[in-house]
């Protein structure tokens, strides 16, 4: 990875934040939080996360009204988001989809699938990236005047 991936935990439960820091200290990464649905939203805006662990029960706006505002703005719908939530009724899961929810984890968390998930999804994020780079290379170069 070229640069540090950035993940905003974003939980109303303090110790889900600080289980999740600590199975996360492993990877090359900052981590930030918040505490509700608003502040998940003006840390977006400051931090710039690459990933978001998002709760879904949370105070002032919801995991759900959270992530499907984040993935209808263009500039913040490419964030990558992992919904880790108690509710694990098929309904739950499909909101979660229908927000717009990348993947989702049931609490209590395994720390293995958590850190499989997030790195996979971090890789998933650098590829496409690259990829994006690579067509705008592409396209530059086929309208660079001139070239032959």
């Amino acid at each position: 990875m070229s640069e540090t991936s950035r993940i905003l935990i974003a939980d109303d439960n303090q110790p889900n934040c600080e289980l999740l820091e600590a199975y996360l200290s492993d990877l090359d990464c900052e981590i930030e939080f918040a505490a509700d649905g608003q502040e998940t939203l003006q840390k977006v805006q400051s931090f710039a996360p690459h990933l978001i662990l998002l709760d879904v029960m949370m105070p002032r706006l919801s995991g759900f009204e959270v992530c499907r505002t984040l993935k209808d703005a263009p500039e913040t719908s490419e964030i990558m988001i992992l919904m880790v939530t108690a509710l694990n009724e098929l309904g739950d899961i499909e909101r979660a989809v229908q927000a717009g929810t990348d993947d989702f984890l049931s609490k209590p968390v395994n720390k293995i699938e958590l850190l499989k998930r997030v790195e996979n999804m971090l890789k998933l994020r650098n590829i496409r990236d690259e990829n994006e780079r690579l067509r705008r290379y592409i396209e530059s170069m086929e309208t660079a005047p001139g070239e032959s």
